[in-house]
């Protein structure tokens, strides 16, 4: 494979890039951020491997920035940055994998590997559609059987969750987290409030339902079954 280590600590690159030569793989070793999102976009790799603290850009930027502009290439944060809330920005910012120093080579290998053979990925949709409805995520437009349909923010939120989780279902906590970004119960009916605004306008005005309730669960959006 051929892989794009970005990595500032000049001991600690030297030493990753060795074991991934006597392993057979290519590997650049950049030490900026600013240099390493250049190389990322300019040539191809099989594996990004990225330190999240560094100089001129910060890791987490970096895979944003490349998620932005459509590269699929896997990213595995190499970081002495590990709580939980890290791990999960770093993961929700676009990384595939997160693994903490110090750490073994043997693992961080082994984990290399593992991304390596992952199928590429392919670019995010920008239009979701289940059934008749459509929602574009880049205009923020809503249509169902060719008809717009008019959504606040937090309702444009709730539906991509559920039209992504197309045919899953999704919990009231998930969608707590997901589109109210609460991390606890708040003891109130904000989820079925804005449930049922939402069923108002995607499914009372046409013949056939997509949003059901799960009782006791959740909600679940699919075409009829």
């Amino acid at each position: 494979m051929r892989i794009l280590l970005i990595e500032d600590d000049t001991k600690t690159s030297d030493y990753i890039a060795k074991g991934f030569s006597e392993a057979g793989h290519v590997c650049d070793v950049v030490g900026d951020g600013r240099d390493g999102l250049f190389q990322a976009q300019r040539e191809a790799y099989d594996v990004i491997v990225v330190d999240r603290m560094l100089p001129g850009l910060d890791g987490l930027a970096i895979v944003r920035s490349l998620r932005a502009a459509k590269v699929g290439t896997s990213a595995l944060f190499l970081t002495s940055i590990g709580g939980v809330d890290d791990r999960v920005e770093g993961l929700e910012a676009g990384g595939d994998d997160y693994l903490t120093k110090p750490f073994a080579f043997s693992e961080l290998l082994a984990r290399v590997n593992a991304l390596g053979r992952r199928p590429p990925v392919q670019e995010q949709r920008t239009v979701l559609k289940v059934a008749d409805l459509e929602l574009d995520l880049i205009r923020r437009e809503a249509r169902r059987a060719g008809q717009p349909i008019e959504l606040q923010p937090r309702e444009f939120t709730l539906l991509e969750v559920l039209m992504r989780g197309e045919g899953r279902v999704i919990t009231k906590t998930m969608l707590l987290e997901r589109v109210w970004d609460f991390h606890f119960d708040p003891k109130t009916s904000v989820v079925e409030t804005h449930i049922s605004r939402l069923r108002a306008k995607v499914d009372k005005p046409f013949q056939v339902q997509l949003l059901h309730t799960v009782r006791n669960t959740g909600y679940s959006l699919h075409a009829p079954r």
